[in-house]
């Protein structure tokens, strides 16, 4: 069996196919997958994506599905995992009317589930509002975000709170690479200097938000268990059917630890899960 996980990042199994953009590991291909699938024809059995669609323009990410439909094999089985925006927007409401009723701390959940629904798609910095929440001391909802954020959480806030005192230290670097990485510092700053007198201050800073905003960051698109099911079939797909982080049609889906933690925990608790199939009579 052919398994192939897509923008698989740092969360792979070394018996799948894994690509990503960036190799992360011995057994991930890098990948620019704006740019289709390299695999053959009917090649696959499986394939996989989980919080990768929703960072691709509407137009890209059908290109993507129709990859993932060609190197499916006939009968082959597309799993999709993206951020549930049905679940974000009932969330909303609910904090909403909390917070108007005199809830301080779901007023507090409400700024949040409006991170979750704007801050990720108008960023234009990396990071955006939803860093500097995360960056409170105290956090003042960290048990409602934990539950939104999953088991990345609490590392992720740690890394947080001590990137001040890290950036602060002195490495060691061997001469030849300090020589290198004053070179590239150098040369990036008479790059941006050429490009700034070119351009001028407004037109620099457009080009910057352009840059960052095409980088993958931010979210191109937002999908629910309706708009998910017809964008698989509008590209082939029959029978989407919605699933679980630990429900799969994938034989012993669990033990690949993809979507789930060893000990069954979560990863991705605001993720909304889909499995469509790839006709018999597309042989």
């Amino acid at each position: 069996m052919q398994y192939l996980n897509l923008g698989c990042g740092r969360r792979y199994h070394p018996s799948w196919t894994n690509m990503d953009v960036a190799a992360h590991g011995p057994s991930v291909i890098g990948h620019d997958l704006s740019k289709g699938i390299p695999l053959p024809d009917a090649s696959c059995d499986v394939v996989y994506h989980s919080n990768l669609l929703e960072h691709m323009r509407r137009a890209d990410a059908q290109r993507l599905m129709l990859e993932c439909y060609r190197v499916l094999r006939a009968g082959g089985l597309l799993r999709v995992g993206v951020p549930d925006l049905e679940q974000i927007s009932n969330l909303y409401l609910k904090k909403l009317n909390a917070a108007l009723s005199g809830d301080v701390h779901a007023g507090y959940d409400y700024e949040w589930m409006m991170l979750e629904l704007y801050d990720q798609t108008v960023r234009e910095h990396s990071g955006g509002e939803m860093l500097r929440w995360l960056q409170q001391e105290p956090l003042l909802n960290e048990a409602f975000v934990y539950e939104r954020i999953g088991e990345e959480g609490p590392g992720l806030v740690q890394t947080l709170k001590q990137q001040p005192s890290e950036s602060s230290r002195q490495t060691w670097r061997p001469p030849l690479a300090v020589l290198f990485h004053a070179f590239r510092i150098l040369s990036a700053s008479l790059r941006q200097r050429l490009i700034a007198l070119l351009l001028g201050s407004a037109d620099l800073h457009a080009l910057e938000i352009g840059r960052f905003r095409l980088a993958g960051e931010v979210h191109q698109w937002m999908y629910d268990r309706y708009s998910l099911a017809k964008l698989m079939l509008a590209t082939g797909f029959r029978d989407p059917i919605e699933q679980t982080a630990t429900k799969s049609q994938i034989p012993d889906w669990s033990s690949f630890n993809l979507d789930t933690l060893p000990s069954g925990t979560v990863i991705k608790p605001d993720a909304l899960f889909m499995e469509a199939v790839k006709p018999l009579e597309a042989s």
